[in-house]
């Protein structure tokens, strides 16, 4: 037996590593395996406010000219993906003049989140910019008439 420190492998009650710890939990697994039992019940109801609702709404038919342009689905996607890039720009941009204005963070707790603010914003502005490049190879493979390619730039510009 080999000894450390006046303790020997044999007198400290420790098991040895080789040999896993039984217990009635384990008897109990290989008898009866784990299963997962589902069962359809009610789900869960949410209620939303005056103005959750007024947001939610505002939210469906924030899309409602894309979705009537009859431009191609693609197109479409592409489209909302940019004014969503957009949206989220903007967002940060706002959340970025607050923590600048804040004064009661400690300069280097403004410093942190001005960083993580501004690499949310870099990788939103490269989202953007691939955003952009996608549409415009889809519409060159699509073929577009002058007419909807007009009507995309439209779309794109506003936000």
């Amino acid at each position: 037996m080999s000894s450390v420190g006046g303790i020997t492998n044999g007198s400290n009650n420790l098991q040895s590593i080789s040999e896993p710890a039984k217990s009635a939990d384990d008897d109990e697994l290989r008898v009866k395996p784990l299963v997962a039992k589902t069962t359809l019940e009610e789900g869960v109801k949410v209620s939303l406010s005056g103005a959750g609702l007024k947001q939610s709404a505002a939210a469906k038919g924030r899309d409602t000219d894309i979705e009537d342009s009859g431009l191609p689905e693609n197109i479409q996607r592409i489209l909302k993906m940019i004014r969503q890039l957009q949206r989220q720009i903007v967002e940060i941009m706002a959340q970025l003049q607050a923590v600048k204005a804040d004064k009661h963070l400690t300069p280097e707790a403004a410093r942190i989140r001005i960083g993580s603010l501004q690499s949310t914003l870099a990788t939103l502005n490269g989202g953007l910019l691939t955003a952009n490049a996608s549409l415009a190879k889809t519409m060159k493979e699509t073929g577009l008439s002058s007419e909807q390619v007009l009507k995309v730039a439209t779309l794109a510009m506003q936000s």
